[in-house]
């Protein structure tokens, strides 16, 4: 028996649409859209060969690496080329890891945690950096402004407003992101009269005469690199917007920033010297009456920036959840909708590392050096999975071959070039980064050494005994429902230790035993259950189908599913109590969840005492499992068993004596 248990939450954007590409705009773009912000300045800051090359050569060799960067990195292998690699319509690289780990290729995962793990630490950059650069441009009218205090404050109430959803405001991201991207194009056009030579950076001889002319070239490319930080969540939003609208939105969204940055660059040659007293040439570039109205919007796109990323954030830990990579923690849907998920363990876990990276840093420009280490090891995992994407599709093995040296040599370069920040920030988050590696590769492995010391057993072995004990009156009842959750992944067998509750360590006479398990599915929006009658009227097992973008709060869904059983008159809907049932109250339910909490240390490797230790650690990070399942507390029962009942030792202990005594 196989029944639906919910619609389908996705919104589907795939078509091209008006609304959708506005959607894009205030979804996807926040964080490349404002890299204008900081990326000039990190380019002037980063020259230290003033006498060996002309600033404007310099300038334009920026430019053109610039412009060539967007092309390559964002246009080429994400607009074009991993937007294709969706998953049933979502992206990300957790999405795409889904795509691949078929594949005999079990280390696969180990790139998808680096890769993963890694967006989360730039994920915690990106909002401090974009909001303080935003705040920092007030200082051209007062030097004293306490930038620190006031971005600290803009977090809070970002961080805060996710617990009450953004639903009603978020209809207003698209044209406060229209009105942004008009501003850059237009400073940045009114300045590219003042020096059309400017063009020439469209020719990428100039990117080339930089890279090999200039002894800090590597320093430069650190900083270029910043202004394509947004790619890999332009792909990871793939399941918001669909590829059309992101793609034809991208064509206005690399307009405005490529005519924003010539624009500072056409000033830069007049006001160089500016830069040296503090000024950065994104709000050089406006006239003196438009600053203030550009710092609050562009306070406002960093807003946006920051939102986006938060509930980025929310969405690829509710994948890592489902695929084994991240503890359960209980997930909320302030706004009723799916994009609209809430962790809050997560939520305040970003808000103390953006405000501890804030306070650490004081200033945007020492935060650059941080910022884009960890996003070049996400985009050259992402371009490891992407090979491996190419070839399980039959693509040209010479195009396949192509793109990996391309872009593996192009990425490679930037991470060396981004090496070079590393004792001036880039520790940070590469500390950050490697932390949730090694807690998501613990909680991956810890989960299977686990598994190997449980012991399934086949279910039909104990069906007569469960029958017999249902009509056994001398066993207390122990409720009407009692429902387990079990990972077995053959329907005919069940975990030893569930046996063991029910018949040994606390006999637990029911009418009903309901065994839940949830089998993931490869499409991220499946939302499916299945039904199995193994002792008729008694003992069903109930397979919950569910994709990886789909929440796992059981209770719910089961509760769902005894309905269904209900009116098809497979159980009662009244209580086996007389008196409840002649008031028509429904049958009480119990769940119980076992807790794994002993394996013998001899039984296990150093790697593996190790690993088990760090995913002892990470689980505290989670939610206990009722929670987790949205299971409230009066109805669950907490047992603690070992994974293993195995000897450890063959000799068995002699008997001295015996002795009985004679009264």
């Amino acid at each position: 028996m196989a029944d639906v248990i919910g619609g389908d939450h996705h919104l589907n954007l795939k078509k091209l649409s008006f609304v959708g590409v506005l959607v894009s705009l205030g979804i996807v773009f926040g964080d490349i859209g404002t890299s204008p912000l900081y990326v000039m300045k990190a380019i002037v800051n980063a020259r230290k060969d003033g006498a060996s090359m002309p600033f404007d050569e310099y300038i334009d060799g920026a430019l053109s690496c610039i412009i060539w960067t967007l092309t390559l990195q964002t246009t080429l292998k994400y607009v074009i080329i991993a937007l294709r690699a969706d998953n049933k319509g979502e992206g990300g690289i957790l999405s795409l890891y889904s795509l691949v780990k078929k594949l005999k290729k079990k280390w696969l995962y180990v790139v998808a945690i680096i890769g993963a793990a890694t967006l989360v630490a730039d994920s915690v950059i990106t909002p401090s950096l974009t909001v303080m650069s935003a705040i920092e441009g007030l200082k051209i009218y007062n030097p004293q402004t306490p930038v620190v205090l006031i971005t600290c404050f803009i977090l809070f109430v970002v961080f805060v407003v996710q617990q009450f959803g953004t639903a009603s405001i978020g209809k207003f991201f698209g044209p406060i992101m229209v009105i942004w991207f008009l501003t850059l194009g237009g400073f940045g056009a009114m300045h590219i009269f003042d020096h059309l030579e400017i063009l020439k950076a469209f020719n990428p001889y100039y990117a080339y005469n930089l890279i090999t002319h200039s002894p800090s070239a590597l320093i430069i490319m650190g900083a270029v690199f910043l202004c394509t930080t947004g790619a890999e969540a332009l792909y990871s939003d793939l399941g918001h917007c669909g590829k059309k609208n992101i793609q034809a939105s991208w064509i206005f969204v690399k307009l405005m920033l490529i005519l924003n940055y010539l624009g500072q660059g056409a000033w830069l040659l007049n006001n160089y010297q500016l830069v040296s007293k503090g000024i950065n040439p994104f709000f050089g570039i406006m006239p003196e009456w438009a600053v203030l109205p550009g710092v609050i919007l562009a306070t406002l796109a960093a807003i946006i920036a920051s939102q986006a990323v938060i509930t980025g954030s929310f969405t690829m830990f509710s994948e890592a959840m489902s695929i084994s990579f991240w503890p359960n923690q209980h997930i909320e849907y302030p706004s009723g909708i799916k994009g609209q998920m809430y962790i809050p363990r997560i939520n305040w876990g970003l808000m103390a590392l953006c405000f501890g990276v804030v306070i650490f840093f004081k200033e945007s420009e020492k935060m650059e050096a941080a910022y884009g280490l960890t996003i070049t090891i996400t985009m050259l995992m992402t371009t490891v999975l992407l090979i491996y994407w190419l070839s399980r599709s039959r693509v040209n093995r010479l195009f396949i071959i192509g793109f990996g040296m391309v872009y593996i040599f192009l990425e490679a370069g930037f991470f060396y070039a981004n090496v070079l920040k590393f004792l001036d920030g880039g520790w940070l988050t590469i500390v950050l980064g490697g932390f949730i590696a090694v807690c998501m590769y613990s909680w991956y492995n810890g989960r299977l050494i686990k598994a190997t010391f449980i012991n399934f057993v086949k279910i039909d072995k104990y069906v007569s005994v469960i029958k017999d004990m249902k009509l056994d009156e001398t066993i207390p009842k122990y409720c009407t429902n009692l429902a387990y959750l079990s990972r077995a992944k053959r329907n005919d067998e069940i975990e030893a230790k569930i046996i063991y509750s029910i018949i040994k360590k606390q006999p637990k006479r029911a009418d009903h035993y309901f065994i839940l398990s949830i089998v993931n599915q490869e499409d991220p929006y499946t939302f499916k259950y299945t039904v199995d009658e193994i002792l008729p009227g008694t003992i069903y097992k109930i397979n919950f189908l569910l994709g990886f973008k789909v929440d796992r709060r059981i209770n719910d869904y089961f509760n769902m599913v005894l309905k269904d059983l209900m009116a098809e008159g497979t159980i009662p809907s009244r209580s086996s109590h007389p008196s409840l049932r002649a008031h028509n109250i429904p049958p009480d339910l119990k769940y119980v969840i076992i807790d794994n909490t002993y394996i013998n240390d001899i039984l296990l490797t150093v790697k593996q005492k190790i690993t088990l230790s760090l995913y002892n650690f990470v689980k505290y990070i989670g939610s206990d499992d009722f929670k987790a399942w949205g299971v409230t507390m009066h109805n669950v029962e907490v047992e603690s068993a070992p994974l293993t009942e195995e000897t450890i030792s063959a000799n068995k202990i002699a008997q001295s004596n015996f002795t009985r005594n004679q009264f």
